[in-house]
Protein backbone atom coordinates (compact mmCIF):
# COMPACT_ATOMS: atom_id res chain seq x y z
CA UNK A 1 0.00 0.00 0.00
CA UNK A 2 1.48 3.03 -0.75
CA UNK A 3 1.85 6.39 1.12
CA UNK A 4 -0.93 7.90 -0.99
CA UNK A 5 -3.57 5.23 -0.52
CA UNK A 6 -6.49 5.35 1.32
CA UNK A 7 -7.00 2.38 4.24
CA UNK A 8 -10.46 3.25 4.83
CA UNK A 9 -13.22 4.82 2.29
CA UNK A 10 -14.30 7.96 2.17
CA UNK A 11 -17.47 8.73 3.95
CA UNK A 12 -20.83 10.58 2.19
CA UNK A 13 -22.25 12.45 5.27
CA UNK A 14 -21.34 12.43 8.51
CA UNK A 15 -18.26 12.97 11.55
CA UNK A 16 -14.39 12.29 10.81
CA UNK A 17 -12.18 12.25 14.35
CA UNK A 18 -8.80 12.56 13.10
CA UNK A 19 -5.44 12.35 15.64
CA UNK A 20 -6.78 10.62 18.83
CA UNK A 21 -4.07 9.65 20.75
CA UNK A 22 -2.88 5.60 19.53
CA UNK A 23 -5.32 2.72 21.62
CA UNK A 24 -7.87 5.61 22.51
CA UNK A 25 -9.79 5.16 19.18
CA UNK A 26 -12.44 2.41 21.36
CA UNK A 27 -12.49 5.01 23.89
CA UNK A 28 -13.65 7.66 21.63
CA UNK A 29 -16.79 5.11 21.08
CA UNK A 30 -17.96 4.40 23.94
CA UNK A 31 -18.16 8.53 24.96
CA UNK A 32 -20.40 8.81 21.65
CA UNK A 33 -22.31 5.78 23.04
CA UNK A 34 -21.91 3.69 19.48
CA UNK A 35 -21.78 0.02 19.96
CA UNK A 36 -22.52 -1.06 16.65
CA UNK A 37 -26.30 -1.43 17.49
CA UNK A 38 -27.73 2.26 16.48
CA UNK A 39 -26.84 1.54 12.50
CA UNK A 40 -24.47 4.25 12.20
CA UNK A 41 -21.70 3.28 9.63
CA UNK A 42 -18.43 3.36 11.62
CA UNK A 43 -14.80 2.76 10.39
CA UNK A 44 -11.45 2.51 12.42
CA UNK A 45 -8.05 2.63 12.38
CA UNK A 46 -5.72 1.92 15.07
CA UNK A 47 -2.11 2.90 15.29
CA UNK A 48 -1.79 4.18 11.83
CA UNK A 49 1.20 6.47 10.75
CA UNK A 50 0.59 9.84 11.82
CA UNK A 51 3.36 12.98 10.75
CA UNK A 52 2.21 15.20 13.99
CA UNK A 53 1.73 12.22 16.69
CA UNK A 54 4.00 9.46 15.23
CA UNK A 55 1.00 7.01 15.56
CA UNK A 56 -2.67 7.68 15.89
CA UNK A 57 -5.95 6.57 16.17
CA UNK A 58 -9.06 7.78 13.55
CA UNK A 59 -12.60 7.24 13.91
CA UNK A 60 -15.29 7.53 10.87
CA UNK A 61 -19.29 7.88 11.83
CA UNK A 62 -21.45 8.40 9.19
CA UNK A 63 -24.78 10.32 8.98
CA UNK A 64 -23.61 11.57 12.78
CA UNK A 65 -22.40 14.59 13.51
CA UNK A 66 -21.28 15.57 17.20
CA UNK A 67 -22.77 17.71 19.77
CA UNK A 68 -20.49 20.31 21.72
CA UNK A 69 -20.69 18.71 24.81
CA UNK A 70 -19.69 14.99 23.23
CA UNK A 71 -16.51 16.76 21.50
CA UNK A 72 -15.61 18.42 24.86
CA UNK A 73 -15.42 15.34 26.42
CA UNK A 74 -13.26 13.95 23.51
CA UNK A 75 -11.09 16.41 23.79
CA UNK A 76 -10.17 14.99 27.42
CA UNK A 77 -8.70 11.54 26.18
CA UNK A 78 -8.10 13.45 22.67
CA UNK A 79 -6.63 16.59 22.95
CA UNK A 80 -4.70 17.01 19.99
CA UNK A 81 -8.18 15.98 17.61
CA UNK A 82 -9.71 16.62 14.89
CA UNK A 83 -13.24 17.37 13.88
CA UNK A 84 -14.18 17.20 10.37
CA UNK A 85 -17.86 17.39 9.31
CA UNK A 86 -18.52 16.09 5.94
CA UNK A 87 -21.12 16.90 3.69
CA UNK A 88 -21.74 14.89 0.01
CA UNK A 89 -18.33 13.72 0.66
CA UNK A 90 -16.65 17.39 1.38
CA UNK A 91 -15.06 18.06 4.06
CA UNK A 92 -17.26 21.37 5.06
CA UNK A 93 -16.06 22.22 8.46
CA UNK A 94 -12.49 21.20 10.03
CA UNK A 95 -12.14 22.02 14.16
CA UNK A 96 -9.20 21.34 16.48
CA UNK A 97 -10.87 20.07 19.57
CA UNK A 98 -10.15 22.59 22.67
CA UNK A 99 -10.08 21.40 26.34
CA UNK A 100 -13.46 23.78 28.21
CA UNK A 101 -13.02 24.89 31.28
CA UNK A 102 -15.10 22.11 33.15
CA UNK A 103 -17.61 19.23 32.57
CA UNK A 104 -20.54 18.44 33.82
CA UNK A 105 -22.45 14.69 34.10
CA UNK A 106 -19.95 13.00 32.05
CA UNK A 107 -17.60 12.09 34.53
CA UNK A 108 -17.84 9.83 37.83
CA UNK A 109 -15.15 9.79 40.38
CA UNK A 110 -13.26 7.13 41.66
CA UNK A 111 -13.17 8.55 45.06
CA UNK A 112 -15.79 6.65 46.58
CA UNK A 113 -16.15 9.06 50.17
CA UNK A 114 -17.19 11.91 47.54
CA UNK A 115 -20.56 13.39 48.13
CA UNK A 116 -21.43 12.32 44.20
CA UNK A 117 -21.11 8.91 45.12
CA UNK A 118 -23.90 8.34 47.81
CA UNK A 119 -27.66 8.72 47.27
CA UNK A 120 -27.84 12.12 46.93
CA UNK A 121 -29.04 13.92 43.67
CA UNK A 122 -25.75 15.60 42.74
CA UNK A 123 -24.16 15.55 39.14
CA UNK A 124 -20.65 15.18 38.96
CA UNK A 125 -18.95 18.59 38.09
CA UNK A 126 -14.95 18.46 37.34
CA UNK A 127 -12.66 21.05 36.58
CA UNK A 128 -10.48 20.87 33.27
CA UNK A 129 -6.72 21.38 35.26
CA UNK A 130 -3.03 21.36 32.99
CA UNK A 131 -2.47 17.27 34.26
CA UNK A 132 -6.11 16.16 33.93
CA UNK A 133 -9.63 17.42 35.80
CA UNK A 134 -10.36 17.97 39.48
CA UNK A 135 -13.88 17.02 41.12
CA UNK A 136 -14.99 20.40 42.12
CA UNK A 137 -16.86 18.75 45.58
CA UNK A 138 -13.50 16.56 46.85
CA UNK A 139 -10.75 17.67 44.64
CA UNK A 140 -9.34 14.39 43.87
CA UNK A 141 -7.51 14.37 40.13
CA UNK A 142 -8.06 11.96 37.72
CA UNK A 143 -4.93 12.00 35.44
CA UNK A 144 -4.18 9.20 32.89
CA UNK A 145 -7.46 7.06 33.72
CA UNK A 146 -9.90 9.77 32.60
CA UNK A 147 -11.17 7.17 30.39
CA UNK A 148 -12.18 4.68 32.64
CA UNK A 149 -14.17 7.48 34.34
CA UNK A 150 -16.47 8.28 31.35
CA UNK A 151 -20.51 8.02 32.62
CA UNK A 152 -22.72 8.48 29.48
Amino acid sequence: MSDHELRVSKIRDGTVIDHVEAGQALNVLAILGIDGSEGFGVSVGMNVPSDRLGRKDIVKVEDRELSQSEVDVLSLIAPEATINIVRDFEVVEKNRVTRPDGVTGVLSCPNRNCITNADEPIETRFDVVADGVRCDYCSTILRADIADHIDV
